[in-house]
């Protein structure tokens, strides 16, 4: 089934490749059989083992094969056409993030596979996931939330293979990237605004759990401390009632939603009562009460980034832009 010509100017693991795929287009080989050992095919062709395994993570970084520990390598695949393999780990799916996904396989080439895990914010998931599949693809893009020293557990990947994306920490500042810069981000349009804000007594930040980037109530904090403005950031639910004059900053669109209906409830007057800035823009929001302002991102150009920096493997670090949309909420 593999035999490898000496004398051919292909080099010898590309040979094995393609003898591998042409057994798997011909059917000699379909999914689940076992494939002739490293050192079967090493002694055989009288090949170095590394030529020989060259060939197989090729084949297995594109899903073809699979290795099974105590027991060899198997066609996993019938597919030969993928040619690249990326690994991509979510910290959770929403609108925003399934536009961010569609962006980015609209922009990679053809014959790339992208597989899609999702970890929730559970450090332990996180930390499995991306043990369980090292050495699996070819590329993997990682959303690390606010998890702490992520660095020691992407470590075991190739390092000119990773990519960061959404949020940045300390300990990955030294791989690609594209992030939002949420601290600043929050304090420039604050401050674009100003003059909007100075009529609202009291800002509240609404930050109901661990999941909320850090540096976002960072930028906040130091926007109301230099403004001199009375805030507060709401860290647990409550049934205590809206109060006049104030204004809430709201990075989850459930809580936007308990807002909305407690000032429904006391008949107060989107704008003009309380103020509301929320984040991630929708077309919902663009509608509901007159319209909400909102700080958000472009995920679709993160997509797209994303998808160039890959296919013309670009070492970069990229700020993803944002954009404040006024509108009736403030």
């Amino acid at each position: 089934m593999i035999s490898i010509k000496k004398k051919s100017s292909i080099p010898k693991y590309k040979q094995i490749i393609t003898a591998i795929e042409n057994a798997i287009l011909n059917g000699e080989l379909k999914k689940g059989d076992q494939l002739p050992s490293i050192n079967t095919l090493k002694n055989k062709n009288k090949l170095s083992r590394d030529t020989v395994l060259t060939a197989f993570n090729d084949l297995k970084n594109r899903g073809i094969i699979q290795s099974v520990v105590g027991k060899g390598y198997y066609v996993s695949s019938e597919n030969i056409n993928v040619q690249q393999k990326i690994f991509l780990l979510f910290d959770e799916l929403n609108s925003f993030k399934e536009d961010l996904y569609n962006s980015f396989l609209e922009n990679l080439g053809e014959h790339i596979q992208v597989d899609i895990f999702f970890h929730h914010f559970n450090q332990k998931i996180f930390d499995k996931l991306i043990n369980d599949n090292s050495g699996d693809y070819n590329y993997y893009v990682i959303m690390p939330a606010n998890f702490k020293n992520t660095s020691k557990i992407i470590e075991i990947l190739p390092k000119d293979k990773v990519y960061i994306l959404d949020q940045i920490h300390e300990d990955l500042e030294n791989y690609p990237s594209i992030y939002q810069n949420f601290e600043k981000t929050i304090y420039t349009n604050l401050n674009t605004i100003s003059g909007s804000i100075k009529k609202y007594q009291k800002l509240n930040l609404i930050a109901l759990n661990h999941n909320q980037p850090k540096s976002l109530i960072k930028g906040f904090v130091q926007f109301c401390e230099e403004k001199e403005i009375p805030f507060e950031i709401i860290e647990k639910t409550s049934e205590q009632l809206l109060t006049k004059g104030e204004l809430f900053i709201i990075p989850d669109d459930k809580s936007l939603l308990r807002i909305i209906k407690k000032m429904k409830k006391q008949n107060f007057v989107l704008g003009q009562d309380i103020g509301v800035i929320s984040y991630n823009d929708t077309l919902l929001k663009e509608i509901v009460e007159g319209g909400i302002t909102t700080i958000t991102t472009d995920f679709n150009e993160m997509g797209k980034r994303l998808a160039q920096m890959i296919l013309n493997k670009e070492q970069l670090k990229i700020e993803n832009p944002n954009k404040l949309i006024i509108r009736n909420s403030i």
